[in-house]
């Protein structure tokens, strides 16, 4: 394709037409939100600073956003998703425009909206997928500071790397990878007054969630250092792990594509040309630290998805220089999961595989809330109480129309969920609807039924409920 605007245009037009696609698609997805989804509508209807698990840019956006649409359906609480991976297209592409020519850019935005964590983000609302675009906008103004040499444009890189650090506290990677440029490389540094605009924005754009942390008994931080597992150890703390490492690494290639992963890996091996050795300290690093804390315990694959802004970059400029025919298998690819996934959505339950449905994980979570919520009216209480942490999550995004109240049972000591921190049951309940897979320590407990949670998220758990004074879950508590 010609260096003109024209190439530009037609990059929107890809982006785009796969955002609208996307949105279509999501409006016949028969999938149920996911825990995190529910969790995260949650928060967006009490706004706050800082919330239990992460900080609060995804539940201001969802609550922002269901407020306009006047719905709280999952398709208005997943729309943003698809949107902003097409806007995170087009700010990369921007980035591969202004540091190559158009063609790149093109390439860029085409590859990025079709990775596999982007179709993923594009139909399960994630923090990471709130991240996307700020962090991609970050490394963009970034890169304009060090052409320009200009404060303004260094305070919009802090900027905006503040509000990914509000999405998730993987924003603050910007910053690391952002020092090792400097270290590692002379065209890499800037100037101490753009270091200190940067640094200046970014810390005023979260020092609200700081104040918050501090007033919350370092809520967020504590649960961080839950999921580190071996900052603090403890039984399920499996210690250092091979196997795991290699688990985790492996899972790169579906995370980005098998083709644009391998052009990354070969990028940061053997890429030549001072901008691509600048990018590589923008995403090595990352994909570095969560390797290291795969080796030690447990992570998820998306856990170094910030690798993969300026990687999409590194990959794709290693492919149009040395291999061109591999950047159209990559698209052709990926492009190939990005209309598989969505049809999956569309098509579920089915398929069904060993007597399962490929997508349990994503149904049943809104038909064991209807079955409690009818047991509930049946049983003549007017209280939920429950403990699972995933259970709870749909019952307070379906229940909302019901009139009825969901409660956390009362933590023992330091709360361990959002619900157990905002929604515990408080003293003086009269009799309320226990749900869960095991009897509550009461004498008066009566159990009313057994719920049907077969082909889904619950599959060969044994759900019932109990009717029990709610005196008797407070006086555990205590």
């Amino acid at each position: 394709m010609p260096d003109t605007g024209a190439t530009m245009r037609s990059a929107v037009r890809v982006v785009v037409a796969i955002t609208l696609a996307r949105l279509l698609a999501l409006a016949f997805n028969r999938t149920d939100l996911y825990v995190d989804e529910s969790q995260y509508w949650l928060w967006g209807q009490y706004p706050d600073f800082g919330y239990y698990s992460k900080p609060p840019l995804i539940g201001w956006l969802i609550g922002a956003v269901t407020w306009v649409a006047g719905s709280d359906a999952s398709f208005w609480i997943r729309a943003p998703g698809a949107v902003l991976h097409g806007a995170t297209a087009l700010i990369l592409a921007a980035w591969a425009r202004e540091t190559w020519d158009d063609r790149t850019g093109f390439w860029v935005a085409a590859s990025y909206v079709t990775l596999p964590m982007a179709t993923l983000g594009s139909l399960l609302i994630s923090t990471d997928t709130v991240m996307a675009p700020f962090f991609a906008a970050a490394l963009l103004f970034w890169s304009r500071a060090l052409r320009g040499g200009s404060w303004a444009m260094a305070a919009l890189a802090g900027t905006a790397a503040g509000f990914a650090f509000m999405a998730k506290y993987a924003g603050a990677y910007f910053l690391l990878c952002a020092a090792l440029a400097a270290l590692l490389r002379r065209d890499g540094r800037l100037a101490p007054g753009q270091w200190a605009a940067m640094l200046v924005a970014f810390a005023i754009v979260i020092s609200p969630n700081v104040q918050w942390n501090f007033g919350h008994d370092l809520t967020t931080v504590e649960h961080t250092m839950d999921n580190a597992k071996w900052v603090r150890g403890g039984s399920d703390f499996q210690g250092p792990s091979v196997a795991r490492l290699a688990e985790f690494f492996l899972s790169q290639f579906a995370v980005m594509g098998p083709v644009l992963f391998a052009a990354l890996l070969w990028g940061w091996a053997r890429g030549q040309g001072a901008d691509i050795r600048r990018m590589l300290w923008l995403s090595l690093p990352i994909l570095a630290i969560v390797c290291i804390q795969s080796l030690l315990a447990r992570t998820y694959a998306n856990w170094a998805i910030a690798t993969y802004f300026a990687g999409t970059l590194i990959a794709v400029r290693m492919l149009a220089d040395q291999a061109p025919a591999l950047l159209r298998l990559s698209l052709g690819i990926n492009g190939a999961i990005a209309v598989l996934l969505p049809l999956l959505t569309i098509l579920a339950p089915w398929p069904v595989i060993g007597g399962k449905p490929l997508l349990a994980r994503y149904l049943g979570q809104a038909a064991l809330s209807a079955q409690i919520i009818d047991m509930a009216r049946s049983g003549a209480a007017g209280t939920i109480v429950a403990r699972d942490r995933a259970i709870l999550a749909d019952l307070f995004h379906t229940a909302l129309p019901s009139g009825l109240t969901v409660y956390a049972t009362p933590p023992g000591g330091r709360p361990r969920s959002y619900y157990e921190q905002t929604f515990p049951l408080p003293e003086g309940a009269g009799d309320v609807l226990f749900v869960g897979d095991t009897a509550p320590g009461c004498a008066e407990a009566r159990m009313t039924g057994r719920f049907e949670v077969k082909g889904g998220a619950y599959d060969g758990r044994d759900i019932r409920g109990w009717i029990l004074p709610g005196k008797c879950l407070t006086d555990d508590a205590n």
